[in-house]
């Protein structure tokens, strides 16, 4: 499809795989990107599966200071005032009875469940050589941890000896009268579950609602499944060219990949549209 070249005010990226790398990192090159959109008044939000307390990269390297839409849509964030404005969140009973479902299915599968205040697990859903870095969260089973909870943010369920398409495949359908489902993890079958109808898309529209901004006016990046939602729904999705096949498939654009700073070529490419507008505006 041909890009359109309209008016955009708004830019909603996607962190891992897109902007940030295995190594908790965001390239100069990207970080000045944002930067300068910012500066020239675009509207600039985060659009995460993950939790409030895992935003230090936007933070630190790039100084947002906005909303953050974080676990896959069920919580918006004020990132400079640490504050939860808004969560959309999962009943217990909704989400024991999809993991009933799941563990008839697939019996070695453990899960986890992501609350406003932290991460809750069983036994076995994280190696046994990696709990010591969970920061003092002590597995044991979600009836007794998450007991007077209001509900959840995102239900995890870690699969063994599947790939994570398969594991979705499988799932999805099996539970989808109970929870959302989708992944994010690119090699490990790790699926992330949230109240029916919930997605990045969702809440993104209403954030943009909002502050009066249309779709038309919205560019968004993305590489995961669970980002699929978002592109379709911005009138410019952009796919990163090193993501999923299936982002790739459902995006109208691609963008270079992660490696090669694929977000802030078209960011740049943006702001070189606009500077010219503006110079041709003012003849």
């Amino acid at each position: 499809m041909q890009e359109q070249r309209g008016p955009v005010r708004l830019i909603a990226s996607d962190m891992d795989g897109t902007i940030v790398g295995a190594d908790n990192s965001i390239s100069d090159r990207t970080v000045n990107a944002f930067r300068a959109c910012m500066a020239a008044g675009i509207d600039v939000v985060f659009v995460t599966g993950r939790p409030p307390r895992w935003l230090d990269p936007l933070r630190e390297r790039i100084g947002h200071a906005g909303t953050v839409i974080c676990s896959n849509g069920a919580i918006t964030y004020d990132l400079a005032a640490e504050r939860v404005l808004a969560t959309r969140l999962l009943p217990l009973k909704q989400m024991f009875a999809a993991a009933e479902v799941i563990r008839d299915l697939f019996p070695r599968v453990r899960f986890a469940a992501e609350t406003v205040d932290g991460l809750h697990l069983e036994d076995g859903f994280v190696d046994s050589g990696s709990v010591e870095l969970l920061g003092g969260i002590v597995p044991g089973p979600l009836h007794q941890s998450l007991a007077g909870s209001p509900g959840v943010a995102k239900f995890l369920a870690r699969g063994a000896d599947i790939s994570p398409d398969e594991f979705l495949r499988r799932v999805a359908p099996a539970v989808s009268e109970l929870v959302e489902t989708t992944h994010s993890a690119p090699r490990m079958p790790l699926l992330e579950m949230s109240l029916p109808g919930l997605n990045k898309a969702v809440t993104l529209a209403g954030y943009a609602k909002g502050k009066g901004i249309d779709p038309a006016e919205t560019i968004a990046f993305g590489d995961m499944p669970n980002d699929i939602s978002m592109l379709d729904w911005a009138g410019r999705g952009y796919a990163m060219a090193s993501g999923h096949p299936a982002a790739r498939a459902a995006a109208d654009f691609t963008a270079p990949g992660f490696t090669d700073d694929g977000v802030a070529v078209v960011l740049e490419r943006l702001l070189d549209v606009r500077e010219a507008s503006a110079e041709a505006g003012a003849r």
